[in-house]
């Protein structure tokens, strides 16, 4: 090749091959591109700049893709095959993965792992993945790790049921102290002791025409804010008569407080156990009674047995309350009644009742509201087996399984048409019954015998006067502000009581708008809101 400079600059490029065939001279002159012969060659800035760009601008993603193709493959493969691979046909090796992903799981859900294998934190478990790049390893690994957190959780929710458990068996020191000054007034303030109800009132109290409560109940405050809230919401308080029937240790300080605060209207009469004049026969039964409950109570808490944690809220204090157990016995507690309702020392009245006594039993002995919320049929969680064992022949061939459980907290007695059956006796004999079998024939708790004893005698109360489970801290949550507020009655049932600390705030408000801060007893003791 030969180049031909003039003094005045680049004329000419001659190129000259001396290749055989090939031309022996060839002229271009500048700015006449030209090319002659086969082996003249020319490339023009105009091709050669857009190549240029667009290997810019698609080399930098192609880097990119290699370079997260070779990082994904490094866990899996070594080779530069496999990552070659990978590069043409990304896709297929998703697949691949994931399918390799599932059997790695499903091997894992059909094995047994040992939970101590499991990581102690995900760090943990990134890090030794890492290590070991195996997806099995991995899939055991999770398994074993999520095993553990689900023990750990398991065992902290029976803690808090043990705990929850321990809480509502203790009486706060509020409530101590104010049975205390009670007492100690009934002892030194005459009008504390004064008759209750005074004397021109005491005709009420069998008198069929008024509307007779009954409670049962060794609690002053729990007793004075049944009363309190019943009058402040009834349209006719004048005509409630209350009987308040407690144990001899609390019957000073009951008789204290209602004596010393007046309940304008309304009638209270208070009455000790200890001021019944029962017979031997009536004195043995309940004796008995008692005795029978206490061993079946005291099964569950047999020391050489695993205490069964589902159970514990059922194993209450209330369970083994004198006050709780003599229900069965109201026709004899109250001779002289005919038609009464019975309220719970832990519920609220927020409506007028008034309806109660009107209500027309069809030959029924009790009125209650069943545990419903779609229809009378259909009581989730609320039927006979849910409190009964019908896995035992004598369950199985007595009751019906799909039958709706009733409410205990509020409830309406015709005393004469149970005074014509054997529901207590009937009580008596399946607790004798229970014991003998082991305590198998039903979950612990004071519903269950009375669902056996009051089979066929229960009518139906509408379901949207009372709401129930204020006390429990799952199932309250289910219960609407709307529904809440619409009820006649609401129940705290379960074992977060409103005068507990374990009582929740957001309900606690229902129960303490009937309490009387103002009184110096209730001050004095602390008693807060």
């Amino acid at each position: 090749m030969k180049f031909y400079i003039s003094a005045k600059g680049i004329k000419r490029v001659t190129i000259s091959n001396g290749g055989k065939g090939s031309a022996k001279g060839t002229t271009t002159a500048v700015g006449t591109p030209t090319t002659t012969g086969g082996s003249g060659r020319r490339i023009s800035l105009r091709t050669v700049l857009p190549v240029v760009l667009v290997l810019g601008i698609v080399l930098p993603f192609i880097f990119v893709r290699v370079a997260i193709l070779v990082l994904e493959s490094a866990t899996f493969c070594s080779s530069l095959e496999c990552a070659g691979w990978r590069f043409f046909s990304g896709a297929d090796t998703s697949l691949k993965l994931r399918d390799e992903l599932t059997r790695a799981l499903m091997e894992a859900n059909d094995g047994n792992v040992n939970d101590n294998e499991g990581a102690g934190s995900f760090n943990e478990l990134v890090k030794e993945m890492v290590l070991k790049q195996d997806l099995k390893a991995f899939a055991f690994k999770t398994k074993a790790m999520l095993s553990q957190m689900e023990h750990k959780v398991q065992t902290a929710r029976q803690q808090e049921s043990v705990y929850w458990h321990l809480a509502s068996h203790g009486v706060p020191k509020s409530l101590h102290c104010l049975c205390l000054k009670l007492a100690e007034e009934y002892a030194v303030n005459a009008m504390a002791r004064s008759r209750l109800p005074s004397p021109e009132f005491a005709s009420r109290l069998v008198d069929p025409t008024f509307h007779h409560l009954v409670l049962l109940t060794d609690n002053v405050l729990a007793a004075s804010v049944v009363v309190t809230s019943t009058v402040e919401n009834s349209f006719n308080p004048e005509k409630l008569v209350f009987h308040i029937v407690t144990d001899k240790k609390t019957y000073a300080s009951m008789h204290a407080w209602f004596a010393t605060n007046y309940i304008q209207s309304a009638v209270v009469e208070v009455r000790g156990l200890h001021q019944y004049d029962w017979s031997e026969e009536m004195n043995a039964a309940v004796k008995e009674m008692l005795e029978t409950n206490h061993l079946i109570w005291k099964h569950y808490y047999d020391k050489g047995k695993n205490i069964d944690y589902s159970k514990l809220e059922a194993l209450r204090p209330s369970s083994l309350s004198l006050m709780n157990q003599l229900r069965i016995y109201i026709p004899e507690l109250f001779p002289d009644l005919k038609k009464i309702v019975f309220l719970d020392d832990d519920v609220v009245v927020q409506h007028d009742i008034s309806s109660l006594w009107e209500l027309d039993l069809n030959g029924k002995v009790s009125g209650a509201v069943f545990k419903s919320w779609c229809e009378d049929s259909c009581c989730p969680g609320s039927k006979y087996m849910n409190y009964l064992n019908f896995s035992h022949p004598l369950i199985f061939s007595n009751f019906d399984s799909e039958r709706c459980g009733w409410i205990y907290g509020m409830k309406v007695l015709d005393l004469e048409a149970w005074r014509r059956t054997n529901i207590t006796e009937t009580y008596q004999k399946w607790l004798k019954l229970n014991l003998n079998y082991g305590t198998t024939l039903w979950n612990p708790g004071m519903l269950p015998p009375a669902l056996i004893a009051f089979d066929g005698q229960v009518h139906p109360i509408d379901s949207s006067m009372l709401v129930t489970d204020l006390g429990y801290r799952y199932k309250s949550k289910e219960i609407s502000k709307q529904n809440l507020e619409a009820a006649a009655v609401i129940h705290f049932s379960g074992p977060a009581k409103p005068w507990l600390e374990i009582g929740f705030p957001e309900y606690r408000s229902f129960w303490t708008r009937y309490v009387n801060f103002s009184n110096k007893f209730i001050r004095r003791c602390r008693i807060a809101e």
